[in-house]
């Protein structure tokens, strides 16, 4: 019997929870080998070719490639693990934030001063706030698979 899942209906949010650990396994693993010097050079040298080292899907690696943190979360992956291909390309998380929410670092950064997004209209999926999938950069990659 699945789960009951509440959370599902939050608008902007991927819960990582036990299905999406085991769908981002391999995509989880590959960030954290970036860990490693030799291996960020390998993978910036041919990112193709190192992601094709590891039995991730080809949406996964099609996210790492175009970084579209928001797909690669979608697809099992955790965030504090992405974080590591956007240092790997010379990115702060304040920047790769904003990439996700199609702000600049700075309008990223003031949002969050003022005290972030509102609650207002983003409780559930469907009301017509601004982190509904429908207001985001990315369109439809807040929806579920």
């Amino acid at each position: 019997m699945a789960l009951d899942k509440p959370y599902q209906d939050i608008p902007g949010t991927i819960i990582f929870d036990a299905e999406q650990s085991r769908k981002g396994y391999w995509l989880n693993q590959f960030c954290m080998s970036l860990m490693k010097a030799e291996n960020r050079v390998r993978f910036k040298a041919d990112q193709r070719a190192y992601l094709n080292e590891w039995p991730m899907s080809e949406d996964q690696r099609q996210a790492v490639i175009d970084m579209d943190l928001n797909r690669a979360m979608q697809l099992g992956g955790n965030i504090y693990f992405l974080a590591k291909i956007g240092a790997t390309h010379g990115r702060s998380f304040q920047q790769m934030a904003g990439s996700m929410t199609g702000m600049t670092e700075e309008e990223y950064r003031a949002m969050m001063i003022g005290g972030g997004r509102s609650a207002e209209g983003n409780r559930k999926i469907g009301e017509d706030g601004d982190a509904q999938a429908h207001r985001q950069p990315q369109g439809q990659a807040g929806k579920k698979d």
